[in-house]
C-alpha cells in the first residue's frame, strides 16, 4: 500500500508561525488543477507498478478555498492517475472560517459526495485573543461552527490546537480540549508554538516583542492534555496526535513506518521506498508558478532528488519508530530491515534512558514513556548513529 499527497497552497493570510509553502496572491484553480492532473499523470507512468494507494491527502496550504468543482478535478487525478481500489482514507485539510453558512455546507456535502472520509480542521483555538495573536482568519464563534458543521456533515474530524501561546491561561488551553471534544473531534492534533526562521514569529521574538512560553510550562500542558485526552478514550499513539478508537490518521501513520508516500504540488516532499534498505526522497520546486510552467512545458518541477541509505534509513526508523507512542519502536523490524541490533548497539543508552524514566525496553520493542515523549527528540538522538 501507499500514500498519496497534494499540496494545496493557496491561504487567505499568513499566520505568524507558519514556514510551510504558501500563497495569498494568486487563486488560479484552473491552472492549479490542470497542472496537478499533469502531474498526477506523470508519477502514474513512472509508478505504475506502485500497487494501490489506500490513503490520500490534501494538505496545504488551506485545500478549502478549493471550489467544489477544482476539488473534484484534483480528486479526480489520483483515480485516473494510480489504482484507488483499495482506498480507504481521503483526508482534506480545512479552515473553520470556509465551512460556515450555507456556502459551508454545499462544500461539506459536495466533498463528502466526492469520497472525502475525513477533515483535518486548523482552528489552533477557541478564543478570540490567541487567534488574533496567530493572525488566524477565523474568529472563535467561526472554530465552534465549523467544528460543528464538519462533524455533522463528514463526522470523522480531526481539531488541530496549539499551546504554549504566550501569556494563554491554563485554564483556556483545557477549555480548548473540553471544545473539541464536546463538539465531537474524533481525533486531535496537538502542537506547542514552535518559532521557525524565516516566519513574523520569529521576528517577533527576535526585536523581544514576544517572548516564548518556558520549557516547564510546555512539558505541564503537554502532561495534562495526554492525561485529560485519555481519560476521555483517546488513545495518545503519537507524540502530538490523539485519536479516539478506530480513528487514527492512516496517512500520517504511513510517514512514520517508511511507507512510499508520493507527492504533488509546488514545495511536495515525495518519499519511495525503493527495497526494504534504500529509498528515495525527492521535493518539487517551492514556487506555484515555476511548477505550474515546467510542467505546462512537459518537465519535471523537482528541486531537489537523493538516495536514501540504510544508515540513514536505520536513524529515521529510530526518530519516528520513537514517536509512536502506543506501538513503539519496532526492535525485528529495525533488525529485519536494516540490520540494526539495538539491544546490544545501544545498550548503556538505553540503560541509562530507562533508568532515568524515559523508555521502557523489552525484547522487542522500545517505547516512550510520557517523560520521555516530552523529550522525544532529544531521547531518539541517543539512539541514533
Amino acid at each position: 500500500m501507499a500514500g498519496l499527497y497534494v499540496h494545496v497552497p493557496f491561504c487567505s493570510q499568513r499566520c505568524v508561525y507558519c514556514d510551510f509553502y504558501f500563497v495569498t496572491t494568486q487563486r488560479d484553480e484552473d491552472a492549479f488543477a490542470r497542472a496537478v492532473e499533469t502531474e498526477a499523470g506523470i508519477l502514474g507512468r513512472e509508478f505504475r507498478d506502485l500497487g494501490p494507494l489506500d490513503t490520500l491527502y490534501l494538505g496545504g496550504g488551506t485545500p478549502s478555498l478549493l471550489s467544489p468543482e477544482a476539488l473534484a478535478r484534483v480528486l479526480q487525478s489520483a483515480h485516473d492517475h494510480f489504482d484507488t481500489s483499495a482506498l480507504v482514507e481521503v483526508t482534506v485539510e480545512a479552515n473553520p472560517e470556509d465551512l460556515g453558512g450555507a456556502g459551508g455546507a454545499a462544500w461539506l456535502r459536495a466533498a463528502r459526495d466526492l469520497g472525502v472520509t475525513r477533515l483535518s480542521l486548523g482552528v489552533q483555538s477557541f478564543y478570540d485573543d490567541d487567534l488574533a495573536f496567530m493572525n488566524r482568519a477565523h474568529d472563535a464563534q467561526q472554530a465552534e461552527a465549523g467544528v460543528e458543521a464538519a462533524v455533522r456533515e463528514i463526522g470523522d474530524v480531526s481539531v488541530d490546537l496549539i499551546f504554549g501561546i504566550p501569556d494563554q491561561p491554563f485554564e483556556h488551553w483545557g477549555a480548548n480540549l473540553e471544545k473539541a471534544l464536546r463538539l465531537g473531534a474524533t481525533h486531535l492534533s496537538t502542537y506547542s508554538l514552535t518559532v521557525e526562521e524565516k516566519t513574523p514569529l520569529f521576528k517577533m521574538v527576535e526585536r523581544g516583542g514576544v517572548v516564548p512560553e518556558g520549557d516547564e510550562a510546555l512539558r505541564e500542558r503537554y502532561l495534562f492534555t495526554r492525561r485529560y485526552l485519555e481519560e476521555r478514550g483517546f488513545e495518545h499513539y503519537e507524540v502530538s496526535s490523539f485519536a479516539r478508537p478506530g480513528h487514527r490518521s492512516r496517512h500520517n501513520e504511513g510517514y512514520w513506518t517508511h511507507r512510499t508516500t508520493l507527492a504533488i504540488g509546488p514545495s511536495a516532499h515525495s518519499f519511495w521506498r525503493e527495497t526494504r534498505s534504500r529509498a528515495w526522497r525527492w521535493a518539487d520546486v517551492a514556487n506555484l508558478g515555476r511548477w505550474q510552467g515546467l510542467l505546462a512545458a512537459g518537465e519535471q518541477p523537482v528541486e531537489w532528488r537523493e538516495h536514501v541509505g540504510p544508515d540513514e534509513l536505520a536513524d529515521e526508523a529510530v526518530l519516528l519508530g520513537l514517536r509512536r507512542l502506543v506501538d513503539g519502536l519496532d526492535l525485528d523490524a529495525l533488525a529485519r530491515d536494516y540490520g540494526v541490533d539495538l539491544l546490544t548497539d545501544k545498550a548503556a543508552a538505553l540503560a541509562a534512558l530507562e533508568g532515568a524514566g524515559l523508555v521502557e525496553v523489552s525484547p522487542r520493542r522500545v517505547r516512550l514513556t510520557p517523560e520521555g515523549a516530552v523529550l522525544a527528540d532529544a531521547v531518539a538522538l541517543k539512539l541514533v548513529g
